[in-house]
């Protein structure tokens, strides 16, 4: 990526967007709160993660559906914190100064969502499968971390990347660049444990669909506020999606009922 513009002269701190830095402090001022309040701070226990609102799909399904939000500002460990931090900073600045900052910010957050729920969908359907063969690799796993949004605003970068720059576009987007950060960071998810590659994808779905609408949009010189209609449909998309999870669960209720039951004594939680 090539800015049209020069920043040489200024700091990257003060140049960097105000919605990514605000990000960024409060993932970084979360993880120190609760390093300090006793979580390891390079491998926390699967109740810490719960504490602080991770992902656990019979949980959140059931009883806390917040936790499809709160799972996007817990990270397991530091190195997770710092890697998504890192891709923030990078995506994120970019990102911000593209799209501007609220737009920018509603993207961020659906692409969390969706994260979650595509997360959450395939621990439905394998939990369908769970009732018809016992596997370990079905049963559903507590998730978190701030991926899923920031790979959504890689998918967002990356499908701007396809098209020509919109007249008032800063930056100049490099195609091979970002498809090649897109396929490591796939690919990683793919074949190394203890990724929740479908958040990843999750997220860049949402993320290049919000992308798309909005070059759209810059491309018919129609008024902001049809910004805000997309993101309007953006949540109504989200809340679709998470109304038809709910519907899948019923006949899985009582297997994730005991789940969350085993889960509390387990953990005393």
């Amino acid at each position: 990526m090539s800015n049209s513009q020069d920043y040489s002269t200024s700091s990257p701190i003060k140049n960097l967007g105000k919605i990514t830095l605000l990000l960024i402090i409060i993932n970084v001022g979360l993880f120190a709160i609760q390093v300090l309040s006793g979580v390891n701070i390079t491998d926390p226990t699967t109740l810490d993660a719960l504490r602080w609102g991770a992902d656990y799909a019979p949980l959140t399904f059931l009883e806390e559906p917040y936790r499809l939000f709160s799972s996007m500002f817990f990270h397991f460990g530091i190195l997770h914190l710092l890697m998504n931090m890192w891709a923030l900073y990078i995506f994120g600045d970019v990102a911000e100064k593209t799209f501007g900052r609220y737009y920018f910010l509603g993207l961020y957050l659906l692409a969390g969502l969706m994260g979650s729920l595509l997360s959450g969908y395939l621990d439905i359907r394998n939990s369908y499968e769970l009732l018809q063969n016992f596997d370990q690799k079905l049963i559903p796993h507590v998730s978190a971390g701030a991926s899923g949004a920031v790979m959504g605003l890689g998918g967002a970068l990356t499908l701007l990347s396809l098209f020509p720059p919109t007249p008032h576009q800063r930056f100049i987007l490099d195609k091979r660049s970002l498809l090649t950060v897109l396929a490591i960071n796939l690919a990683f998810g793919f074949f190394t444990s203890g990724i929740n590659n479908a958040a990843h994808i999750g997220g860049m779905i949402m993320g290049a669909v919000l992308a798309l609408l909005w070059y759209l949009n810059q491309r018919a010189k129609a008024n902001h506020v049809v910004n805000i209609i997309i993101l309007i449909i953006g949540v109504i998309a989200t809340y679709g999606a998470y109304l038809y999870c709910q519907h899948l669960i019923q006949p899985i209720s009582p297997l994730w009922q005991e789940a969350v039951s085993q889960m509390r004594n387990q953990f005393s939680f």
